[in-house]
């Protein structure tokens, strides 16, 4: 990815055939830093190299996304179900050598870092959320405003291939469309990034994983979240809870609390002035919170 420098590549085996490509740079305690759509770990090149001079940064690009291995979907979506894609965060930051670790997700990574914190809590030191509510609590408010804003929350889900298809038909402008119209910030991507974001999507096995993601956010991810409610399980490690202030979570949610209901330990955070892509909307604020934080 553009603008990792002075970062090393690795390609980590992590079990069941799957590769994971991870950006590593710094010295000092392990952070793991996790991606949201439709991106890859460039997400985070603003805030990476600061990051790098306290903590040893790993950055990863999610199973399906990115560099890393796509394998198909389908059936009841447990390929592109968040326990599966923590799972391989798990074990490569064991490969690394970190079995214990901070974490840090946005979007679709906060999805993978709240079940990651769940399933392995002895892993996580601490954690940090960006811009999402927990999916059911989500899915359980949609009106007419959520449908309209998060379109893209049932466009995705649809049977395979028919948003495949309609994504491949014109990848361009489809990945520019998304980008600009969750951003609220002027200038937050610059003409190389968004090249990055679409080239990724270039690959058909990418669009269909990131389908896969999402169809797997609608089923088997929402039966694993109502299993951990229901035995009682809560996030144990220190949560620290960010979003944008002029973005549709932000304008819906009331995110601390929604949090505080899925966590038995100390959970913090505020609203940044911005929309949905925190670290290249306000890199500067965002920096300032981790680094109080973590």
């Amino acid at each position: 990815p553009p603008m990792f420098e002075g970062f090393t590549s690795h390609t980590i085996p992590v079990g069941n055939g799957i590769d994971i490509a991870a950006s590593v740079g710094g010295e000092g305690p392990p952070l793991l830093l996790l991606h949201g759509y439709p991106q890859t770990r460039a997400c985070w090149r603003k805030i990476a190299g600061p990051l790098a001079k306290t903590f040893t940064v790993v950055a990863t690009d999610l199973r399906g996304y990115g560099e890393s291995c796509k394998p198909p979907g389908g059936g009841g979506h447990e390929t592109y179900s968040k326990r599966a894609m923590a799972g391989d965060q798990v074990a490569l930051m064991r490969a690394l050598g970190f079995p214990r670790f901070r974490l840090v997700g946005h979007d679709r990574g906060a999805r993978v870092a709240h079940r990651l914190a769940l399933d392995h809590a002895d892993a996580v030191e601490r954690l940090a959320l960006l811009d999402i509510c927990p999916t059911a609590t989500m899915y359980a408010a949609t009106d007419q405003a959520f449908a309209t804003a998060y379109y893209h929350w049932f466009f995705l889900i649809q049977p395979a291939d028919f948003p495949e298809r309609m994504i491949v038909n014109d990848t361009h402008h489809y990945i520019r469309h998304t980008l600009a119209s969750w951003c609220r910030t002027d200038g937050a991507f610059d003409e190389a990034i968004l090249r990055h974001y679409v080239e990724a999507f270039f690959d058909p096995r990418t669009v269909h994983a990131t389908c896969e993601d999402y169809r797997a956010g609608a089923t088997i991810d929402l039966v694993h979240d109502a299993e951990s409610d229901a035995a009682g399980q809560k996030l144990t490690m220190p949560l620290l809870v960010l979003w944008g202030r002029r973005g549709i979570v932000g304008r819906t949610f009331d995110v601390l609390a929604e949090w505080q209901k899925k966590s038995s330990g100390d959970v913090t955070g505020h609203a940044l002035d911005c929309g949905h892509f925190l670290p290249e909307e306000a890199p500067d604020e965002t920096l300032k919170a981790l680094l109080a934080f973590l």
